[in-house]
């Protein structure tokens, strides 16, 4: 099935450019378009709404995690993800975040842009009546945009809190100094923004057309716009002495009532009956790792909402990012000990240090999640390239050292995995932390010289699951809560949770994070749950040691332990990025977020 792929025209960016230009529009050189052109022509129009797909935040591309900025991974010799993780975050500089593409408070705004100039010139475009997937052209490209103008506002609310909502395409002559709206008023236009796209999407898409926003995508972003807006962040804490609580939260209604509207955003994707877990039932013997591994290898699933295609010839760099450099990966993205520590045992209980047996093997019967998702010492994963298979003919994951007796020189040696910092392949590659991630990386690619297809999954359904369950704890009922929480966890080949109050609470804060894992949540989690003192502790790695044993032979058996790698320390301002001194410069109506 042909795929819709997201293309940036240069044609097309030159317009947007230059859209304010009357002498631009005076020309039509023979490679460019003018703007008369594009909106008397729907496949052009169509090719500009690709564009604003292509401006959405995803980690694929490029290959840089939000994983990196929160306790999930760590950015191989990467300053500006340390310096963020300790919260030295200025007016001046937001370290490494303006780097990552499309993600800064200027290039959202600019992909809003471009959803306004759509909406001022849609009713010139002369599109056909037909229906396709039950929608006509019009509506259905009119709901993408809303949609995706819901997608851009929601990440500049989530990062900041109340922005200006413009809707208006901005000439020369404007007024260009306007004021933040409230964190209220904001959240109301981006639900407004997601039903307006609800009544005009279809519910799914086919031909060519796969791959674009349906209605249950538009719902699904609603259900997480709402949760995140009924979290404590927006609804319990105050900054001492910030005059405008209004702009980061709410200041009147209730948090139960926004509870509510959660749960029954979640709900109303759930009663859509179009999406359902992937292998939700696995079978006698089936592999429930591999089952959940195949979500983020497969190119689409029952349980996907909202994806984005790749192809080998426009594809992502994210398995060359973060594949080990045993493999001539670079090893960025890279999960710390923290989140290795999360992962329960098999059977459910917490995984502890202090437990001889767990301690003794670390990496042994954990929840399979794990395995599918956490590339570590003696991980099995696909053969070696040529130059690299004389030094691994076994195929697994060496981040660990040996030590060797050398009877000649009459003392011990050590040598070092390949997938090490002292590998000999590109150590300036590898891993700090003694971990990889495994998620999202093809096994039958080789990433060295070939770009990954695979899909990244903006919003699948186990998110709303999750959400979901979320809104019913807060709102004590817990009895559903652990009926989705257990299919989730059912799919996982793990025991079904029994737990109350707030202890189910913490089971299922812990589940999110093992769940959704490297998929971009864990940012936004901590903020919300308002627990950035507890996730922002010091970020542990793994050191892996083969023993020399009393009779000079090698252990088979490593001793792993976690020590601290980086310090990371927290600054509840960091619970909202500030508005950058240059942005503050161009608006003097802006207010800035407190404690900047």
């Amino acid at each position: 099935m042909k795929k819709i792929k997201f293309l940036s025209l240069l044609a097309i960016s030159i317009l947007l450019l230059s859209s304010c230009s009357n002498e631009f529009l005076n020309t039509e050189p023979s490679t460019e378009f003018s703007e008369l052109t594009v909106w008397n022509d729907p496949a052009l129009v169509e090719t500009f709404i690709n564009q604003m797909y292509y401006r959405l935040d995803e980690p694929l591309t490029d290959g840089r995690m939000k994983a990196n900025y929160v306790d999930e991974g760590h950015y191989r010799g990467n300053s500006n993800s340390r310096n963020f993780n300790r919260s030295n975050i200025t007016v001046d500089n937001i370290p490494g975040w303006g780097t990552n593409r499309y993600r800064s408070w200027a290039d959202l705004y600019k992909s809003i842009r471009y959803c306004n100039i759509f909406f001022a010139n849609v009713d010139k475009v002369p599109f056909s009546t037909g229906l396709v997937d039950g929608k006509t052209p019009k509506d259905r490209m009119t709901g993408e945009v809303h949609f995706l103008r819901a997608m851009f506002y929601n990440n500049l609310v989530c990062d900041y809190g109340g922005v200006p909502l413009i809707t208006d395409v901005f000439s020369l002559e404007d007024e260009f100094a306007v004021p933040r709206n409230t964190y209220a008023e904001c959240i109301d236009f981006i639900v407004g923004e997601c039903d307006k796209a609800a009544s005009m999407l279809p519910d799914k898409n086919s031909g060519v057309n796969n791959g674009r926003a349906t209605k249950g995508a538009a719902l699904a972003l609603k259900s997480r716009v709402l949760l995140y807006a009924a979290s404590d962040l927006h609804n319990k804490y105050t900054f001492a002495g910030y005059a405008n609580p209004e702009l980061i939260g709410y200041t009147s209604g209730t948090q139960a009532e926004r509870w509510l509207k959660a749960k029954n955003a979640a709900k109303a994707v759930i009663d859509l009956n179009l999406y359902s877990l992937y292998k939700a039932n696995p079978a006698a013997g089936e592999s429930v790792a591999d089952n959940y591994a195949n979500i983020f290898l497969s190119k689409q699933t029952e349980e996907d909402i909202f994806i984005k295609f790749f192809t080998t010839a426009m594809g992502s760099r994210w398995g060359l990012y973060t594949s080990p450099n045993g493999y001539h990966g670079w090893g960025t993205n890279a999960p710390i000990g923290n989140l290795v520590n999360d992962y329960e045992m098999a059977d459910g209980t917490k995984f502890s240090w202090s437990n001889p047996q767990q301690a003794a093997e670390p990496y042994k019967n954990r929840d399979p999640r794990f395995y599918a998702t956490i590339f570590y010492d003696g991980a099995p994963w696909r053969v070696r390239p040529d130059d690299v298979k004389g030094i691994d003919p076994k195929n697994k994951i060496q981040t660990g050292v040996w030590q060797t007796w050398d009877s000649n020189a009459n003392k011990m040696k050590e040598v070092y995995g390949v997938d090490t910092r002292k590998s000999p392949i590109e150590d300036w590659n590898g891993s700090y932390t003694g971990y990889y991630c495994r998620k999202y990386i093809d096994p039958n690619n080789d990433a060295q010289y070939v770009s990954q297809s695979i899909t990244w999954r903006f919003i699948r359904y186990t998110e709303v699951l999750l959400n979901y369950a979320e809104a019913c704890i807060e709102l004590g009922e817990d009895p559903e809560a652990r009926t989705y929480i257990n299919m989730i966890r059912k799919r996982a080949g793990m025991p079904g949770l029994t737990e109350s109050g707030n202890d189910l609470r913490e089971r299922y804060r812990n589940e999110r994070r093992i769940e959704l894992a490297f998929e971009d949540h864990r940012f936004y989690d901590v903020r919300r749950w308002m627990i950035g003192p507890k996730a922002y502790v010091n970020a542990l790695a793994a050191n892996v040691v083969y023993k020399l044993n009393p009779d000079k032979t090698t252990a088979t058996i490593p001793t792993v332990t976690h020590f601290v790698y980086e310090t990371y320390s927290w600054n509840d301002k960091a619970y909202f990025l500030p508005i950058l001194r240059d942005e503050m410069n161009k608006n003097n109506k802006l207010i800035q977020n407190p404690g900047y």
